[in-house]
Protein backbone atom coordinates (compact mmCIF):
# COMPACT_ATOMS: atom_id res chain seq x y z
CA UNK A 1 0.00 0.00 0.00
CA UNK A 2 1.54 3.39 -0.97
CA UNK A 3 2.37 5.70 1.88
CA UNK A 4 0.51 8.97 2.30
CA UNK A 5 2.63 12.06 1.70
CA UNK A 6 2.18 15.75 2.27
CA UNK A 7 2.09 17.61 -1.03
CA UNK A 8 2.70 21.00 0.56
CA UNK A 9 5.06 23.20 -1.37
CA UNK A 10 7.04 26.35 -0.75
CA UNK A 11 5.87 29.64 -2.28
CA UNK A 12 9.26 30.23 -3.92
CA UNK A 13 9.67 26.93 -5.76
CA UNK A 14 6.29 25.23 -6.07
CA UNK A 15 8.18 21.94 -5.53
CA UNK A 16 6.65 19.03 -3.60
CA UNK A 17 7.96 18.83 -0.06
CA UNK A 18 7.32 15.10 0.34
CA UNK A 19 7.02 15.23 4.12
CA UNK A 20 4.87 12.80 6.09
CA UNK A 21 1.15 13.67 6.24
CA UNK A 22 0.47 16.24 8.94
CA UNK A 23 -1.53 19.43 9.43
CA UNK A 24 -0.05 22.04 7.10
CA UNK A 25 1.03 25.31 8.65
CA UNK A 26 2.27 27.00 5.48
CA UNK A 27 0.67 27.74 2.11
CA UNK A 28 0.08 24.96 -0.40
CA UNK A 29 1.04 25.07 -4.06
CA UNK A 30 0.82 22.62 -6.94
CA UNK A 31 3.59 21.23 -9.08
CA UNK A 32 3.46 22.13 -12.79
CA UNK A 33 3.51 18.57 -14.10
CA UNK A 34 -0.13 18.55 -15.20
CA UNK A 35 -1.55 20.20 -18.32
CA UNK A 36 -3.30 23.02 -16.48
CA UNK A 37 -0.29 25.28 -15.99
CA UNK A 38 0.49 25.22 -19.71
CA UNK A 39 -3.11 26.09 -20.59
CA UNK A 40 -3.15 29.05 -18.19
CA UNK A 41 0.23 30.31 -19.44
CA UNK A 42 -0.80 30.04 -23.11
CA UNK A 43 -4.08 31.86 -22.41
CA UNK A 44 -2.24 34.69 -20.66
CA UNK A 45 0.20 35.06 -23.56
CA UNK A 46 -2.57 35.20 -26.18
CA UNK A 47 -4.53 37.79 -24.19
CA UNK A 48 -1.48 40.03 -23.70
CA UNK A 49 -0.45 39.84 -27.39
CA UNK A 50 -3.97 40.68 -28.56
CA UNK A 51 -4.16 43.49 -25.99
CA UNK A 52 -0.92 44.95 -27.35
CA UNK A 53 -2.38 45.08 -30.85
CA UNK A 54 -5.66 46.57 -29.64
CA UNK A 55 -3.87 49.15 -27.49
CA UNK A 56 -2.48 50.87 -30.61
CA UNK A 57 -5.98 52.23 -31.26
CA UNK A 58 -7.32 55.10 -29.18
CA UNK A 59 -10.98 54.70 -28.18
CA UNK A 60 -13.50 57.37 -27.10
CA UNK A 61 -16.74 56.71 -25.22
CA UNK A 62 -18.01 60.27 -24.95
CA UNK A 63 -15.59 61.96 -22.51
CA UNK A 64 -13.94 58.65 -21.58
CA UNK A 65 -10.51 57.99 -23.14
CA UNK A 66 -9.17 54.44 -23.42
CA UNK A 67 -7.63 52.09 -25.98
CA UNK A 68 -8.72 49.09 -28.04
CA UNK A 69 -7.22 46.53 -25.66
CA UNK A 70 -9.15 47.72 -22.61
CA UNK A 71 -11.69 44.86 -22.58
CA UNK A 72 -9.06 42.11 -22.75
CA UNK A 73 -6.20 43.12 -20.48
CA UNK A 74 -7.87 42.62 -17.04
CA UNK A 75 -8.20 38.93 -17.84
CA UNK A 76 -4.40 38.63 -18.02
CA UNK A 77 -4.27 39.76 -14.39
CA UNK A 78 -7.03 37.35 -13.43
CA UNK A 79 -5.02 34.51 -14.96
CA UNK A 80 -1.96 35.79 -13.11
CA UNK A 81 -3.91 35.60 -9.86
CA UNK A 82 -4.94 32.02 -10.60
CA UNK A 83 -1.37 30.99 -11.40
CA UNK A 84 0.00 32.72 -8.28
CA UNK A 85 -2.58 31.11 -6.00
CA UNK A 86 -2.21 27.61 -7.43
CA UNK A 87 1.47 27.36 -8.39
CA UNK A 88 3.32 30.00 -6.35
CA UNK A 89 5.46 33.03 -7.09
CA UNK A 90 8.27 31.30 -9.00
CA UNK A 91 5.87 29.78 -11.53
CA UNK A 92 3.93 33.05 -11.81
CA UNK A 93 7.18 34.87 -12.55
CA UNK A 94 8.01 32.26 -15.19
CA UNK A 95 4.61 32.84 -16.81
CA UNK A 96 5.22 36.62 -16.86
CA UNK A 97 8.65 36.29 -18.48
CA UNK A 98 7.41 33.72 -20.99
CA UNK A 99 4.44 35.89 -21.95
CA UNK A 100 6.60 38.87 -22.68
CA UNK A 101 9.24 36.88 -24.54
CA UNK A 102 6.39 35.82 -26.82
CA UNK A 103 5.16 39.42 -27.03
CA UNK A 104 8.59 40.56 -28.16
CA UNK A 105 8.67 37.76 -30.72
CA UNK A 106 5.25 38.85 -32.02
CA UNK A 107 6.44 42.46 -32.28
CA UNK A 108 9.54 41.42 -34.24
CA UNK A 109 7.32 39.34 -36.52
CA UNK A 110 5.15 42.40 -37.24
CA UNK A 111 8.29 44.37 -38.13
CA UNK A 112 9.39 41.67 -40.60
CA UNK A 113 5.91 41.50 -42.14
CA UNK A 114 5.87 45.28 -42.65
CA UNK A 115 9.42 45.30 -44.08
CA UNK A 116 8.75 42.57 -46.67
CA UNK A 117 8.26 43.96 -50.21
CA UNK A 118 4.58 43.99 -51.11
CA UNK A 119 2.55 44.28 -54.30
CA UNK A 120 2.91 47.65 -56.04
CA UNK A 121 -0.65 48.00 -57.32
CA UNK A 122 -3.12 50.34 -55.59
CA UNK A 123 -4.59 47.53 -53.49
CA UNK A 124 -1.14 46.34 -52.38
CA UNK A 125 -0.04 49.85 -51.45
CA UNK A 126 -3.25 50.49 -49.51
CA UNK A 127 -2.84 47.21 -47.67
CA UNK A 128 0.77 48.07 -46.79
CA UNK A 129 -0.32 51.42 -45.36
CA UNK A 130 -3.03 49.68 -43.35
CA UNK A 131 -0.49 47.23 -41.89
CA UNK A 132 1.89 50.05 -40.99
CA UNK A 133 -0.89 52.02 -39.33
CA UNK A 134 -2.22 48.99 -37.41
CA UNK A 135 1.00 47.21 -36.45
CA UNK A 136 3.63 49.93 -36.72
CA UNK A 137 3.11 51.39 -33.22
CA UNK A 138 3.01 47.93 -31.62
CA UNK A 139 6.75 47.75 -30.68
CA UNK A 140 6.42 50.81 -28.43
CA UNK A 141 3.14 49.42 -27.08
CA UNK A 142 4.95 46.14 -26.34
CA UNK A 143 7.71 48.07 -24.54
CA UNK A 144 5.10 49.90 -22.47
CA UNK A 145 3.25 46.67 -21.76
CA UNK A 146 6.48 44.79 -20.99
CA UNK A 147 7.67 47.25 -18.37
CA UNK A 148 4.20 47.85 -16.93
CA UNK A 149 3.09 44.23 -16.76
CA UNK A 150 6.48 43.06 -15.54
CA UNK A 151 6.33 45.48 -12.62
CA UNK A 152 2.60 45.31 -11.90
CA UNK A 153 2.10 41.58 -12.30
CA UNK A 154 5.26 40.73 -10.33
CA UNK A 155 4.06 42.86 -7.42
CA UNK A 156 0.55 41.45 -7.81
CA UNK A 157 1.84 37.87 -7.63
CA UNK A 158 4.22 38.61 -4.77
CA UNK A 159 1.42 40.14 -2.69
CA UNK A 160 -0.83 37.13 -3.45
CA UNK A 161 1.80 34.64 -2.28
CA UNK A 162 2.89 36.62 0.77
CA UNK A 163 -0.71 37.03 1.94
CA UNK A 164 -1.32 33.33 1.34
CA UNK A 165 1.69 32.53 3.53
CA UNK A 166 -0.14 34.32 6.36
CA UNK A 167 -3.72 33.29 5.58
CA UNK A 168 -3.37 29.78 4.17
CA UNK A 169 -6.51 28.81 2.29
CA UNK A 170 -8.63 31.47 4.02
CA UNK A 171 -9.61 34.95 2.77
CA UNK A 172 -8.93 34.34 -0.92
CA UNK A 173 -11.16 37.30 -1.78
CA UNK A 174 -8.88 39.59 0.25
CA UNK A 175 -5.80 38.38 -1.61
CA UNK A 176 -7.47 38.86 -4.98
CA UNK A 177 -8.71 42.37 -4.25
CA UNK A 178 -5.64 43.64 -2.39
CA UNK A 179 -3.06 42.40 -4.89
CA UNK A 180 -5.09 43.53 -7.91
CA UNK A 181 -5.47 47.09 -6.66
CA UNK A 182 -1.74 47.64 -6.13
CA UNK A 183 -0.60 45.74 -9.22
CA UNK A 184 -3.06 47.39 -11.59
CA UNK A 185 -2.22 50.91 -10.39
CA UNK A 186 1.50 50.42 -11.05
CA UNK A 187 0.78 48.68 -14.36
CA UNK A 188 -1.61 51.39 -15.58
CA UNK A 189 0.64 54.31 -14.63
CA UNK A 190 3.73 52.87 -16.36
CA UNK A 191 1.84 51.70 -19.45
CA UNK A 192 -0.07 54.93 -20.00
CA UNK A 193 3.05 57.07 -19.56
CA UNK A 194 4.92 55.22 -22.33
CA UNK A 195 2.03 54.37 -24.66
CA UNK A 196 0.08 57.65 -24.63
CA UNK A 197 2.15 59.42 -27.35
CA UNK A 198 1.80 56.45 -29.71
CA UNK A 199 -1.94 56.26 -29.25
CA UNK A 200 -2.33 60.00 -29.81
CA UNK A 201 -3.12 61.10 -26.25
CA UNK A 202 -1.81 64.63 -25.64
CA UNK A 203 -2.20 67.12 -22.81
CA UNK A 204 -2.28 66.44 -19.07
CA UNK A 205 -6.08 66.36 -18.83
CA UNK A 206 -6.42 63.72 -21.54
CA UNK A 207 -3.54 61.74 -20.01
CA UNK A 208 -5.06 61.88 -16.50
CA UNK A 209 -8.37 60.73 -17.97
CA UNK A 210 -6.60 57.82 -19.69
CA UNK A 211 -4.81 56.71 -16.49
CA UNK A 212 -7.83 57.09 -14.21
CA UNK A 213 -10.29 55.39 -16.54
CA UNK A 214 -7.85 52.58 -17.28
CA UNK A 215 -7.16 51.92 -13.60
CA UNK A 216 -10.79 52.10 -12.46
CA UNK A 217 -11.96 49.90 -15.33
CA UNK A 218 -9.32 47.20 -14.83
CA UNK A 219 -9.77 47.05 -11.07
CA UNK A 220 -13.56 47.24 -11.43
CA UNK A 221 -13.61 44.26 -13.79
CA UNK A 222 -11.34 42.24 -11.51
CA UNK A 223 -13.37 43.09 -8.41
CA UNK A 224 -16.61 42.30 -10.22
CA UNK A 225 -15.22 38.93 -11.28
CA UNK A 226 -13.79 38.00 -7.86
CA UNK A 227 -16.61 35.44 -7.30
CA UNK A 228 -15.90 33.88 -10.71
CA UNK A 229 -12.13 33.93 -10.09
CA UNK A 230 -12.71 32.31 -6.69
CA UNK A 231 -14.77 29.53 -8.28
CA UNK A 232 -12.13 29.00 -10.98
CA UNK A 233 -9.34 28.78 -8.40
CA UNK A 234 -11.42 26.32 -6.39
CA UNK A 235 -11.88 24.18 -9.49
CA UNK A 236 -8.14 24.11 -10.20
CA UNK A 237 -7.38 23.27 -6.57
CA UNK A 238 -9.73 20.29 -6.75
CA UNK A 239 -8.52 19.05 -10.15
CA UNK A 240 -4.78 19.80 -9.98
CA UNK A 241 -3.36 16.39 -8.93
CA UNK A 242 -0.46 17.77 -6.90
CA UNK A 243 -2.39 20.43 -4.99
CA UNK A 244 -2.76 19.19 -1.42
CA UNK A 245 -6.35 19.67 -0.25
Amino acid sequence: MPSLQNNATTPETGATAGAAAAPQAGPRFADVGSRYYGILLASMAVIVILSNIGASKGVLFGPIVTDGGFFLFPFAYILGDVISEIYGFKMARKAIFTTFALSIFASLSYWVIIALPGFTDDYGVAKQHALVDALGPVPQIVLASLLAFLAGQTINSLIMVRLKARQGERKLWMRLMGSSGVGEFIDTLIFCTIAAPVIGIVGFGMFANYVLVGFLYKVGVQYLLVPVTTLAIGWFKRHEPTYAV
